[in-house]
This record gives structure tokens, sequence and C-alpha cells, in this order.
């Protein structure tokens, strides 16, 4: 059996002492064994990337720049190779895990302009003789704890900034499907970044909790499920880090009366079904404006998802991959089997759909008449589940938005300008997509939520990220001159 091991200043290690089992969830056979690493590996790993820390942070910027130009390229030539590495531990489609490695270089090519990125201020003669200049200075070792749903995207939102601003990085990726930042690490290492400056530790809670009580570790960066992230806010904080703590996500769709019916259908149906729902921006609520919106979406979806095909993730056939784990997928057709005994009703029942074989696949359903108060509407599903929830105004559905305790991403469809900006304004939501179903923004800018989807005051990846990953420092300079000096014990005055 392969053992999946950590990169530890470059090097490959781990015991099999104890491990965890990676599945090919298409089969649902045991593909690999992950060591897990304990509290003492977690250090030796922090050890190394403090090591390096002084060595990158000193380096040039140009030099660093270079390192991200050449991940860039050897991201284009190896993407076949990586997307393979996602469908066989994820389960996620060729063409979807093509599409996330394209997001990922994204970050890298926002990366890369590092040299313009890290620019500080300067104001000459505040005062007579006296200059001010700041700078951003890095942080120091970063952890980074990142999810199963996309395991090289969001591993590159963050390093790849954590690393452009001259911090090293200690990455603990989910155990369910790690191997995908194994060969990250690697493809830095051959674009050049030096030993150290990135370590991959795998594992369970030990391993995050050795990240976030090490005091050499300065920040942390975090994305999976809202109870974690605000545990990881918690504790990360409490022990005095800077923490950005990516949370859950129930994200809706709102469509009016005037909307392009058939085009929001089949939006509605790519976002709440691509990748089996697993991503934090899916749409998982439609929010029909008026009986006749609804009628007519639930009609339009529910003939679109007739034509889908689920399957294993290599066949290119395949619209629809597995989900993660049998855990998971039994989790996921429970809100589906106990929907209308909450009074909603079943269109679309994914769960009736049988496979061959012992994967973790489930069809996808669509339920109607959703209200706030049901579980199929109150929890994040993360799966390939659509509810539809009718309201009678524009109001009543920004109003049902607002009073989410997730804030991640929605979306408006409307042919009405004047409702569009409207939407904007009042929506309580961190990213919004007007006619544009999954509003996840491009490296150029930040992603994050409001309200339970985010724990922290910055946002990932994008401008933001370097706010996070820096600190700020001002200076304030004046070189002798032959004025005659003097004390004055006043508050230094700059008039």
């Amino acid at each position: 059996m392969t053992l999946i091991r950590h990169v530890i200043a470059g090097q490959e290690t781990g015991a099999a002492d104890r491990t965890g089992p990676v599945f090919n969830p298409a089969t649902g056979e045991v593909a690999a064994e992950v060591a897990f690493a304990s509290a003492d590996e977690v250090e030796a790993a922090i050890a190394a990337a403090k090591a390096a820390l002084p060595a990158w942070r000193s380096s040039g910027l140009v030099k660093r720049a270079d390192v991200f130009f050449r991940l860039r390229q050897l991201l284009i030539e190896r993407q076949d190779e990586l997307a393979a590495i996602l469908t066989r531990e994820h389960g996620k489609v060729l063409a979807d895990a093509k599409g996330e490695i394209s997001r990922g270089i994204e970050n890298v090519e926002f990366a890369a302009g590092l040299v313009h990125l890290l620019k500080g201020e300067r104001s000459e003669q505040v005062a007579r003789g006296v200059d001010v200049h700041s700078v951003k200075q890095p942080v120091g070792v970063v952890g980074a704890i990142t999810p199963f749903n996309f395991p090289a995207m969001v591993p590159l939102w963050m390093t790849a900034s954590a690393i452009a601003c001259g911090n090293t990085v200690v990455l603990k990726p989910s155990e369910k499907d790690p191997s995908a930042s194994v060969y990250l690490a690697k493809l830095f290492e051959e674009a050049g970044l030096p030993a150290g400056v990135l370590n991959v530790v795998h594992g369970d809670k030990v391993a995050v909790d050795a990240i976030l009580d090490s005091p050499d570790v300065k920040a942390v960066s975090f994305v999976g499920s809202t109870p974690v992230a605000r545990s990881i806010y918690q504790r990360g904080t409490a022990n005095g880090k800077r923490v950005q703590a990516l949370g859950g996500a129930k994200n809706h769709m709102v469509v009016m009366p005037d909307a392009d019916l058939d085009g929001a259908a089949n939006a509605a149906v790519s976002a709440a079904y691509g990748s089996a729902g697993e991503r934090c921006m899916a749409v998982s609520v439609l929010v029909a404006v008026g009986d006749q919106v609804a009628d007519a979406l639930v009609a339009k979806v529910a003939a679109a998802v007739k034509g889908l095909t689920i399957g294993d993730g290599t066949d290119p056939s395949s619209d629809m991959g597995p989900l993660i784990t049998r855990e998971h997928r039994d989790k996921v057709a429970s809100y589906v089997t106990g929907a209308e005994a909450e009074g909603a009703k079943v269109v679309v029942d994914g769960t009736a759909q049988e496979f061959d074989g012992d994967g973790f696949f489930v069809g996808v359903s669509l339920v109607d008449d959703v209200k706030p108060g049901m579980k199929v509407y109150d929890d994040e599903i993360f799966g390939p589940v659509l509810s539809v929830v009718r309201v009678d105004t524009y109001d009543e559905a920004v109003e049902l938005i607002n009073s989410s305790p997730f804030a991640n991403g929605t979306a408006i469809f409307t042919r009405d300008g004047g409702t569009a900006r409207q939407f904007e304004v009042d929506i309580e939501v961190g990213m919004v997509g007007v006619n544009v179903p999954i509003p996840v923004p491009i490296g150029a800018y930040s992603f994050g939520g409001w309200k339970n989807s985010l724990f922290g005051d910055s946002h990932i990846y994008g401008p933001e990220s370097i706010h996070f990953y820096t600190r700020s420092k001002v200076v304030t300079t004046r070189w002798p001159d032959h004025t005659p000096s003097q004390v004055d014990l006043g508050f230094p005055s700059n008039h």
C-alpha cells in the first residue's frame, strides 16, 4: 500500500505507525495510506520553516517573482497529471479538476506581481528635515490548513501569497485527499523555492492543534466548516496569532420574474450540482420570486437534471462524480429522505438512483417548498441537493438571505439594472453575482464572506492576503544637519 508522507525541509518523511486511509471515491477502495503527523513531527516542520525564514525573507523580490513565473509554467505543463491526482482522490470529473487548477494559477499569477504588491509609501518633508516611509514585512512562519474540496486551488490561495510576501509555510492539507499538496510542494521546489520554505504535514486534530499552539507560528489561514473555523479562530487568536478562518455557506440565488428563466435554470443546475455540490460557493437555495417563476424553474431544472451523467470522474462522459466519503454520502442523502416529513416536496430524489460498484455516488436532488426551520434549508449540506424557496417579492428575498447566519456568496438573475444595483446595496453577503451564479472573484480581488462564513478581518488571496501576510512598519527619519539641537519635552509636532 502506498504511503503518502510529509515534506519537511525538502525531504519526504513520516512513519506508518499512525495513518489514515485515502479512498478512491469512484470505487470505494482504499488507494493509499497517509501518514498522520505527531506533534513532534509538526514541530520539526515548523522548525524547518523557521530556519528557512531569514534567507527567504532576505531574498531579492525579483528572485522570488522568478519562482512564481516558473511555477506558473510548470502548473500549465503538468495540469493533466495534477488533475488526475485530484480526480483519483477527490472524485471530481477531470474537466472540473482542470478548472480548479486554472483558478489556482490565477493566484500564482497574482503573486508573481509581488514587486509591485509589496511597495510601501513615502512622504518627504513632513516637518523640516523629517521624512516618513512605510514598508511591508513578512509576519514569519505561516500555518495553512486546507479543505478536501479544492485540494490544489485552496493551498495555492494561501501558499502563493504567503511565500511571495517573504514568509515560510507549514501546510496541513485534508487527510482525505493529501497527494495534491505533496505534488505542489515538489513543483515549488522545481521552480526554485529553497527547501524549508514550504513544508507539508498530514494528519488530524493532533497536527492542527500543534500548529495553533506553536509560538513560532505567527499567522494561520483556514478554510472549512463553520464550527471548525470558529474553533480555530478562537484558539489561534488566544495564542496571539493572526487568523483568517473561512467557514461554511448556504448560498442563495434569486430569480426575478423578468429573468431569462432558461438561462437561470441552466445556471442553477451548473452551480448546484457541479463537483457534486461540494463547493463552498455552490448554489444550494434557489429563491423564486412568485409562484409562476417557481413553477417554471422547478420544471426546467427537473428536466435538465435528467440529462446528467453521474459516474467515475475519469470518464469523459461523466458530468458529476462521487462524494468524498461513504459517510458523507449517507449524510447528504438523509437530508433528502427527511425533507417531506418537514413539509417540503421532493421533486427529484437522487437517493433513489442506483449505481454499480461500491463508489460513493448519489444522484442529484431537487426539493421544492422549502422553508427556514427545515434542516434541508438551515444546514450546509455540501452535496448535490438544490432547495427551492418561494417568495412573493424582492424584499422578501432580501430579508430571507440577510436572515441567514451564512453570508459567503449570493446571486440575482434579472434583466433590470436598477434591481441588480439595489441588490448589491441591500444584500449582506461578501460576494455577489449578477446573472453570475458562482461569483468567485478573479485572482486580483479577494475571496471571503461575512457573518459565520468568515472569522477574522481579512479575506483570502488577492490584495487582502498581502495585508494579512505582512506587517506594516512606519519609519520616521531625520538626518543631522548644522541646526543647533535643544531639549524639548513637548509631544512631537510636525508644524
